[in-house]
C-alpha cells in the first residue's frame, strides 16, 4: 500500500492517557452497526504504524480479536459488559495494565465507544495506580476526554478505593 493511506486512519476517539504508552479509543472499526470491515483493517494499521504493541478489548463479547491476530497485533480480552461486576473485572485489569506498562508495552484499551463507563475504568486506573491523587481523577479525566464524566463513570471510581493498590497486591504475592 502506498500513499496517503499506507499509514492507516486514526481509530475514532484516539485519546492519550500516559503519552506514548497508553491510550483509548473506539472499537476499531466503529461499534454496532457503524462497523466497517476496511476501516478496522485501517485503524489497526495505523495502531501498528504508531508502534502500539498491544489491543486490550473490554467488550463483553470476543469481537474484532480474530482482525488482531490477521494483522499480527497482540491482544488480551478482559470482558467487562455493563451487567458484571466491577470489583471482580477492575483489580485485574489495573493489575494487567500495571504490569504491560512495566514491560514497556505500548496499549489501546477499547470498549464500543468511548462513553463513561472507559472514562470512568480510565480515571479509575490513574487512581489506583498512584498517578494522580484521589479526588482528581475525574477532572483529569474529563480534560483528557474533552467531555464530562456521567454517573456510570463516577461510580466506577467511586469503587476504586476498595480494591487492593499495587503495593498491597505486591506485599500479598511476597514481593
Amino acid at each position: 500500500m502506498r500513499g496517503k493511506w499506507a499509514a492507516g486512519i486514526k481509530p475514532r476517539f484516539f485519546t492519550w492517557v500516559i503519552k506514548d504508552k497508553l491510550a483509548v479509543c473506539e472499537r476499531p472499526g466503529g461499534y454496532a452497526r457503524n462497523h466497517r470491515k476496511v476501516r478496522r483493517r485501517e485503524e489497526i494499521l495505523w495502531l501498528k504504524c504508531q508502534g502500539f504493541t498491544r489491543v486490550t478489548s473490554l467488550l463483553a463479547s470476543p469481537h474484532n480479536l480474530h482482525a488482531y491476530d490477521e494483522e499480527k497485533l497482540a491482544w488480551s480480552h478482559i470482558p467487562f459488559a455493563s451487567n458484571d461486576d466491577p470489583a471482580a473485572v477492575l483489580p485485574e485489569l489495573y493489575e494487567q495494565l500495571r504490569a504491560w506498562l512495566r514491560e514497556d508495552e505500548r496499549i489501546v484499551l477499547h470498549q464500543e465507544e468511548v462513553g463513561d463507563r472507559l472514562m470512568g475504568v480510565v480515571a479509575g486506573y490513574l487512581n489506583w495506580s498512584g498517578l494522580i491523587p484521589q479526588g482528581a481523577q475525574v477532572a483529569i479525566v474529563e480534560r483528557l476526554f474533552g467531555r464530562q464524566m456521567g454517573p456510570p463513570g463516577r461510580e466506577l471510581v467511586a469503587m476504586v478505593p476498595v480494591f487492593p493498590k499495587p503495593s498491597q497486591v505486591a506485599r500479598a504475592a511476597g514481593a
